[in-house]
């Protein structure tokens, strides 16, 4: 699973011009700024690509389906890739449908807990990371959710959950909404093997803590 989160690039719209097919890069709302400690609820940006148009938002992290009445409940921060094509809280974003749809979720890094040990997950090569997403827009907001699989060696001594990450060939057809079921198998092993994991302070688990040195 993932339900905390690292995104501190400065030179997001110029990574999200680098993404399959997009010649165009809009931002209307701007972005948001850094973060070292991104907890559900809080506003990530959404990216959301049509033909060779990306556009990126902020949105709620935790879906508001179309259906949804009122804020009540956990957060739907993250959807089971083995279940969202039918579970109600998610299938209509997977289908695009009733004002929802597929998105990608960048970051720096993301935190899991071990042991109840917090370590930070990342690239060495300081690369983003790309997460398989879907938004929504019901109480007439924007708001998304990471997809996760079973987590594969050399990754599931951490947690037995990972955030589906896309390579650069599964990017455009997860954005197009393609329902090829091998984008909701686990992450690929080339990814997988590219991730660096360590330790990193405690702090991290009080969300009002938000600075650098969180990672290490």
């Amino acid at each position: 699973m993932c339900g905390r989160f690292v995104l501190f690039t400065s030179e997001l719209l110029e990574h999200v011009g680098e993404l399959p097919g997009v010649e165009e890069v809009h931002a209307p709302d701007g972005v948001p700024g850094p973060r070292y400690n991104i907890a559900p609820t809080m506003m990530v940006p959404i990216v959301r690509v049509q033909e060779s148009l990306a556009q990126v938002d902020p949105g709620r992290w935790g879906l508001l389906p179309h259906w949804k009445k009122d804020l009540d409940g956990p957060p739907l921060f993250n959807a089971r890739g083995e279940t969202v094509a039918s579970k109600p809280s998610f299938r209509d974003a997977y289908q695009g449908k009733n004002g929802g749809g597929r998105c990608v979720i960048p970051m720096d890094g993301y935190y899991e807990w071990h042991e109840k040990v917090p370590h930070f997950v990342s690239r060495p090569d300081g690369k983003l990371m790309w997460v398989a997403g879907l938004w929504a827009t019901g109480l007439d907001r924007l708001s998304g959710t990471m997809v996760t699989t079973e987590a594969l060696e050399p990754m599931d001594w951490l947690h037995h959950r990972l955030p589906r990450f896309l390579t650069e060939e599964e990017m455009r057809p997860w954005l197009e909404g393609d329902m090829d079921e091998s984008l909701l198998q686990p992450t690929p092993k080339e990814l997988r093997e590219m991730f660096e994991v360590r330790e990193v302070d405690k702090a991290v688990g009080n969300v009002r803590n938000d600075y650098p040195e969180l990672i290490g």
